[in-house]
């Protein structure tokens, strides 16, 4: 997939509208409706065999695969508990599906341990990840192939989707966004994220921002705690020299953590909180579980909606 053409310098055209953002939800919302399954072998399965992402599947007697939910971890106690919430959501939308929790580090219980737990078994990985990076490419892999008698499949990180910028449409209406701030001339938000020097990642979190500009119809402008430029400050610092002063932080980060305080504490009343368990996100975990299930690539999905 290519990069799109150059956009407006802010990340996003003043011809876009909140109709426009609506349109492409719905159209990547509905993709599993539309397209048909391509299976393993080539065939394809017809499409009333596909399912909203929130209800479980009702014609297979064989148990569905466990969902292991992958975390960072942090040394944030608040971390811990946001994802347990945001898993306890999951339940609820699929009631009688196995959801289990795996840290990558700093927290029990360790994703190998999680793996060991589930020999003999079936499970599809979801990394609560935001973007493709070392992560994602490299350390879930590691993991999967050390775990003995488990069948794995690796799920797509959650972003970028329409349901995150749902999510973080409310986390900032929360944190004092105004509808009214719709096109204003002074308004503005920074896509505040974790940063990586993988590329991939990067261009993630810009397809973020662009969808969220899009949605609210402001610049949307990235910045990272991390890894690469422009911090939060610096972003906030170039929008006010163009007179965008009434800057919100959007917290691109699952749960809370060092990297998601200290974005927030460049503007503290007007920083939006982690993406935590809000409903978009448990509806996003789910939707990636079954996409690894029904073998779409997850990029297909994505390339649809950039086209769009």
């Amino acid at each position: 997939m290519t990069e799109p053409a150059p956009e407006h310098p802010w990340g996003v055209s003043p011809l876009l509208t909140d109709s426009t953002a609506h349109l492409l939800a719905r159209i990547t919302d509905q993709l599993g409706a539309q397209l048909s399954l391509v299976s393993r072998n080539g065939t394809r399965r017809p499409m009333h065999r596909t399912r909203h992402p929130d209800r479980p599947a009702a014609d297979s007697d064989t148990p569905a695969p466990a969902l292991v939910a992958v975390a960072h971890g942090s040394r944030d106690p608040q971390a811990l508990r946001t994802v347990l919430a945001l898993l306890d959501r999951v339940r609820e939308l699929r009631p009688g599906l196995d959801v289990r929790l795996g840290h990558i580090e700093l927290n029990a219980p360790l994703l190998p341990d999680t793996l060991d737990g589930l020999r003999g078994a079936e499970a599809v990985l979801v990394p609560l990840l935001l973007g493709r990076g070392h992560h994602v490419k490299r350390d879930l892999p590691a993991a999967t192939a050390a775990a003995l008698g488990v069948r794995t499949r690796i799920a797509a990180p959650l972003g970028p989707h329409p349901l995150l910028v749902e999510a973080l449409h409310g986390r900032l209406v929360e944190a004092g966004w105004d509808a009214a701030d719709h096109g204003g001339r002074h308004a503005a938000v920074v896509l505040a994220a974790a940063g990586s020097r993988d590329p991939d990642s990067a261009q993630d979190t810009r397809r973020t921002a662009r969808l969220l500009a899009m949605r609210l119809g402001v610049p949307v402008v990235p910045a990272y705690a991390s890894a690469t430029a422009p911090t939060v400050p610096a972003a906030l610092r170039a929008l006010a020299a163009r007179g965008r002063h009434r800057a919100f932080v959007a917290s691109y980060f699952t749960a809370p953590g060092r990297f998601a305080s200290a974005c927030a504490d460049a503007v503290p009343h007007r920083a939006a909180a982690p993406l935590g368990a809000h409903p978009a996100m448990a509806r996003l975990v789910l939707h990636r579980y079954d996409q690894a299930r029904a073998e779409i690539a997850p990029a297909d999905a994505v390339s649809l909606l950039a086209s769009a």
